[in-house]
């Protein structure tokens, strides 16, 4: 029998969590982060970020430090083994997404392609 725990398929730093929660404090109750990916951007795909209180039976739901982020079906095939975090250095302050199947992305970090 395996006792193995099944690692979700996006992971959401601390940071990116705290970032969330700060976020969402300005927001209607019930509300959380959505993150998709779309086409377009200059790599061919970019990652969008939304505030929204919509949630449909197939999302991915990732629950972390009183924030709750969402991923939608399609986009959980662009993002599975993605690592969400918010970063604040010298370059500005984002979130960021260490996507495992990204082949090349571009300067900004929003956009990638596979």
């Amino acid at each position: 029998m395996d006792t193995a725990i099944a690692q979700p398929a996006v992971i959401v730093t601390d940071s990116a969590a705290r970032r969330v929660a700060e976020i969402l404090s300005s927001e209607p109750a019930g509300s959380f982060l959505r993150v998709s990916v779309e086409g377009g951007g200059c790599s061919g795909f970019q990652y969008r970020f939304d505030v929204t209180t919509d949630e449909t039976p197939d999302d991915l739901v990732i629950e972390k430090g009183g924030v709750k982020v969402v991923v939608d079906k399609v986009s959980l095939d662009y993002l599975a083994g993605a690592r969400i975090d918010f970063v604040d250095d010298l370059m500005g302050a984002s979130f960021r997404v260490d996507n495992p199947q990204a082949t090349a992305s571009c300067g900004c970090g929003t956009s990638f392609s596979l």
